[in-house]
C-alpha cells in the first residue's frame, strides 16, 4: 500500500464528480462561447476541485512527485500546488475534448500520426481486434480519424458503472457512432460468448489496461511502472488468449494544438501455455507498463488516474 494515504478508496468507489447533464452543459457552453471563455471558466472549476477534493489532490501530488523522481530532466523543480492545479485543469480541457471527439470537429488534420502505417493496416484489417488503451490521454481522440471508416464498430468494456455513463454521455453528443457499452463484474461463459461473436464479426473491442478489477486479487499481477510496484489488470490479456484475436495497444494525447496518436502492434494472436500462464501474464502486463511509461513521459499532466494507482490490492 502507498505510503500517503494507506486507506485510498479502491478507484470503482470513488464518487463520480460529471453527470450525463453536466458533460452536456459543458460541450454546449463550448459550442456557444467558444474554446477560450470555456477556459477561463475552467480556471474556477479547477480551483474549486483542488480545494475540495482531497482524494483526489493526494493522487494527483504522489503522481507527479513519482514523475519527478522518475523523469528528473522534464522537471525544473519538485511539483507543488500549482502543478496540481494545472493537473486539473488540463483533465477539464481533455473532457471537453472528448465530447468534441465525437462531435465532428475533430477532424483528421488534427492529428498528429506516430505510426501512419500501423494505423493503416489496422484500418484495412478486416480482422476483429483488442484494442488495450489506457487512462492517459483521451482514447476518444481516436474516433477523429475513425470517421472516413465508420463501418467499424467499437464495442467497449468497462467494469464500472461511471465509465459506461461517461461513454453514453459521448454516444448522445454523437447518436450516430456505432457503439456498444458492455459494463460486466465478472467475465462469465455468456459475455465471452458475446465478444467472441462481435470479434469474429470484425469489430474492435476496447478495454482499459490500467485500472484493476472491483475485487479478486487473483485477477491482478504486479508490475514496475515509473520506478514503483503496482497492480495491472490480467483481464486484457486473458481474454486476449480466449479471443485469439490481433491485440494493440493505442495511445492518443494532445500536445499543444495537435492531437499525438500511437498505435503499437502487440501480438498479432496472444498465447498463453497452460504451465507458463501466470509468467507470461506478467511479461505481457510488464510490456504493457513499460510502453505506458513511455508515453507518460512527454505529456506528465495528462494521467487522469485520481486515485492511489500505487495501492495494491489485498490478498482474497
Amino acid at each position: 500500500m502507498s505510503q500517503g494515504f494507506a486507506q485510498s478508496m479502491h478507484w470503482a468507489k470513488m464518487r463520480e464528480s460529471g453527470t450525463l447533464f453536466g458533460l452536456q452543459f459543458l460541450y454546449r457552453l463550448h459550442q456557444a462561447f467558444g474554446r477560450r471563455f470555456f477556459s477561463f471558466i475552467l480556471l474556477f472549476v479547477s480551483a474549486y476541485f483542488v480545494l475540495t477534493r482531497l482524494e483526489y489532490r493526494r493522487a494527483s501530488r504522489d503522481y507527479l512527485h513519482t514523475h519527478f523522481i522518475f523523469f528528473p530532466q522534464h522537471w525544473s523543480q519538485p511539483p507543488g500546488l500549482t502543478n496540481t492545479f494545472r493537473h486539473f485543469r488540463e483533465f477539464g480541457e481533455a473532457i471537453l475534448d472528448k465530447a468534441l471527439a465525437w462531435s465532428s470537429e475533430i477532424t483528421e488534420e488534427s492529428f498528429s500520426i506516430v505510426n501512419q502505417q500501423a494505423i493503416d493496416d489496422l484500418l484495412n484489417d478486416k480482422r476483429g481486434q483488442l484494442i488495450v488503451g489506457t487512462h492517459l490521454g483521451n482514447l476518444e481522440y481516436c474516433r477523429g480519424f475513425m470517421r472516413d471508416n465508420n463501418d467499424k464498430i467499437i464495442n467497449i468494456l468497462t467494469y464500472d458503472r461511471h465509465s459506461a455513463n461517461f461513454a453514453r454521455a459521448m454516444e448522445a453528443v454523437n447518436p450516430a457512432s456505432r457503439l456498444n457499452i458492455y459494463q460486466v463484474d465478472e467475465m462469465d461463459v455468456s459475455m465471452i460468448l458475446t465478444l467472441k461473436s462481435r470479434i469474429d464479426e470484425g469489430e474492435w473491442l476496447f478495454i482499459a489496461g490500467d485500472r484493476i478489477p472491483l475485487e479478486g486479487h487473483h485477477r491482478t499481477v504486479n508490475v514496475r511502472f515509473l520506478g514503483r510496484t503496482t497492480a495491472l489488470p490480467v483481464g486484457p490479456y486473458q481474454l486476449a488468449n480466449t479471443l485469439g484475436c490481433p491485440v494493440k495497444l493505442m495511445f492518443a494525447y494532445r500536445q499543444k494544438k495537435k492531437i499525438t496518436v500511437d498505435l503499437i502492434p502487440f501480438a498479432d494472436k496472444l498465447h498463453l501455455e497452460r504451465k507458463a500462464r501466470n509468467s507470461q501474464i506478467q511479461q505481457f502486463a510488464q510490456a504493457f507498463a513499460t510502453e505506458l511509461e513511455k508515453q507518460c513521459e512527454a505529456v506528465p499532466y495528462q494521467w487522469f488516474n485520481f486515485y492511489d494507482f500505487w495501492a495494491l490490492p489485498e490478498p482474497s
